[in-house]
């Protein structure tokens, strides 16, 4: 009898964790980086390639890292949002274009709209590598003192805007950052 149930209780575990996980919205996948400070990117900016935009430029006020692509389909169904965002809100949008092209990006933004506050380029994916990326697009909001406090897997929506990111920028401000 035990040699048959040994089996079935672990089977029962296999399912009931399996069944947890298919539970989940897999654009909520935890960050190590979630609570630390952003890393660094120390890269050319798309529209001045000759000058370098660092993690201290954007130390003072939230921020959200937008990582996007022109050749990113999910990335044009999320840029409406961002557009909106860079409408109604003080909040910067700092751009990193992802193993992009340089002239791609320029007409792509060029066709659609620029909601960007400036644009980091990553031409080889390295600085994608020493953020977490895990693909295009994803966003990273960073409190004023460039600690990552929220990653979105994926594309933005309004209603993530509203129901995450408004109440915790709103918290930085309460909290005196």
């Amino acid at each position: 009898m035990l040699r048959y149930t040994i089996p079935l209780i672990v089977f029962i575990g296999l399912v009931l964790f399996f069944a947890d996980g298919l539970q989940r919205d897999p654009r909520q996948v935890p960050s190590p980086f979630i609570d630390k400070p952003a890393p660094e990117l120390g890269v050319p900016r798309l529209k001045t390639p000759d000058q370098e935009i660092y993690r201290s430029d954007l130390l003072g006020k939230p921020a959200l890292i937008n990582v996007w692509a022109s050749w990113c389909v999910a990335c044009r169904a999320e840029h409406e949002v961002l557009l909106r965002l860079a409408r109604e809100t003080q909040l910067p949008i700092i751009g990193l274009n992802y193993k992009d092209k340089r002239e791609a990006a320029l007409q792509w933004l060029a066709n659609l709209g620029d909601p960007y506050t400036t644009i980091a380029v990553d031409a080889d994916g390295q600085v994608g590598i020493e953020w977490g990326v895990y693909g295009v697009p994803e966003s990273f909001l960073l409190d004023p003192q460039g600690v990552i406090r929220y990653k979105q897997i994926g594309p933005l929506t309004w209603k993530v805007v509203e129901e995450e990111l408004i109440p915790l920028i709103q918290s930085f401000e309460t909290q005196g950052g």
